[in-house]
């Protein structure tokens, strides 16, 4: 075992907190994309075909109750000429010529978010601002192509409280620690604030098929396949370059340090199958399954394998213009710096209220974290040398990223795809 030059021990001391001020996050990720694009799409497909059903019904049960009345003994006779209404049997049903919206719509709105959680004194505050679009063409009611741009804000927990080994490249021990609360409980000079602060940007195009596979069987039951293509990017508060590009640690002491990878930076595919549970006059309930891929491997990321995200929606609707929602998932996310898949639980709590034909107001808190990437937050940081600790290029080595906020967003948007 190398014994560390007293020289060198004090110089990775002292600059500790130096070598971990670029973090790399990966707080939010994929559940958004359910959350923001995919199941509200289906959400209103299905929504409207079984409003659809339940008018259907309820005009035919009224005009059987009208031909009842008119047959009753003592009720006179039919007028002569008059027949039953009833459609031709190559009719399409009324509630598959009712779906996604057709032609042109959009929404669009502003956004801002405060975070929660562990996330220290010097993450307290209002986070980025960001904007979300969205464009869709519906050729029928039961085919539409949506394209989506929609930016996120979060300040990761563990980030600025605790305490964290640094490691130097070569040594099996830890040559000092880091006091991540911007204290001295490593030694004077070992505590700084550190801007983790950070904003995804999501880029989705996806397909909406509306099926209605047991229809053969009398059972009209609306289900929505959603193929989609996914990416992803970022910036990091900390970056240099107003970017993601930020030094992260992978199992140290032994792993390695990597400079100049894009941590946020993803791509994927999957396609989403929507089919409802719930529909009543005040409630509605949906529940979204989906196979989920990497176009491809970078970072650390082992293998490929496909993954299942689901989604568990309900809606209560107590005015015309007022929508309460919960969406449970459990989701998947694969960056480059997660060796195998993350496994995600979240949570997505939120009130939309129209304010005007065109415009809304939406407060939604959210909270997700993976269950199998070990303690939030930062667990360990390693210099390849004294000077790369000097030159703030130390690598963070951290477990699972959770992140809380709440975010406010004001938009406006076509009736029918309003993100209730």
């Amino acid at each position: 075992m190398h014994k560390t030059p007293l020289r060198a021990m004090a110089a990775v001391a002292a600059a500790a907190i130096v070598c971990y001020s670029s973090p790399a996050a990966r707080a939010d990720g994929m559940e958004n994309v359910y959350e923001q694009v995919v199941v509200p799409g289906a959400n209103t497909a299905i929504f409207n075909a079984m409003e659809a059903q339940r008018k259907e019904r309820e005009a035919k049960a009224a005009r059987q109750r009208r031909q009842a009345a008119q047959l009753a003994p003592g009720s006179g006779a039919v007028d002569p000429g008059t027949v039953a209404q009833a459609p031709p049997i190559s009719q399409q049903p009324v509630s598959q010529e009712i779906g996604l919206p057709t032609g042109f719509t959009y929404t669009a709105d502003l956004s801002v978010a405060y975070p929660f959680g562990n996330i220290g004194t010097y993450g307290k505050g209002w986070l980025y601002g960001g904007g979300d679009l969205s464009l869709g063409y519906g050729f029928n009611p039961t085919t539409r192509f949506v394209a989506s741009m929609f930016e996120l804000q979060h300040w990761p927990y563990g980030f600025n409280s605790g305490l964290a080994p640094v490691y130097l490249a070569g040594f099996q021990n830890p040559v000092g620690c880091a006091d991540l609360s911007n204290g001295s409980a490593c030694g004077p000079g070992t505590g700084r604030d550190i801007n983790v602060r950070t904003k995804d940007t999501f880029g989705v195009f996806m397909l909406e098929k509306m099926v209605f596979p047991l229809a053969h069987i009398g059972v009209p039951l609306p289900l929505v396949i959603s193929p989609l293509y996914v990416a992803r990017s970022g910036v990091v508060g900390e970056s240099v370059g107003n970017n993601d590009i930020v030094p992260f640690a992978f199992n140290p002491p032994d792993g390695p340090v990597y400079q100049d990878l894009p941590v946020r930076t993803a791509q994927f595919k999957s396609v989403a199958v929507t089919l409802p549970f719930l529909k009543s006059p005040k409630m509605f309930g949906t529940f979204t399954f989906a196979a989920q891929w990497l176009m491809h491997t970078n970072g650390v990321n082992t293998k490929n394998a496909w993954q299942t995200p689901q989604v568990l929606y309900l809606q209560y609707t107590p005015t015309n213009t007022t929508t309460i929602w919960a969406e449970p998932q459990s989701a998947r996310d694969y960056l480059p710096t997660d060796p195998y898949p993350e496994h995600v639980i979240a949570y997505f709590l939120g009130v939309s209220q129209r304010v005007s034909k065109y415009g809304f107001v939406q407060l939604v808190l959210n909270s997700g974290g993976p269950t199998n990437m070990g303690p939030d937050g930062v667990t360990a940081i390693k210099c390849l040398t004294v000077q790369q600790a000097l030159n703030n290029a130390c690598g963070l080595a951290f477990g699972g990223l959770k992140a809380t906020q709440l975010q406010l967003q004001f938009g406006v948007g076509s009736p029918g795809v309003f993100p209730l």
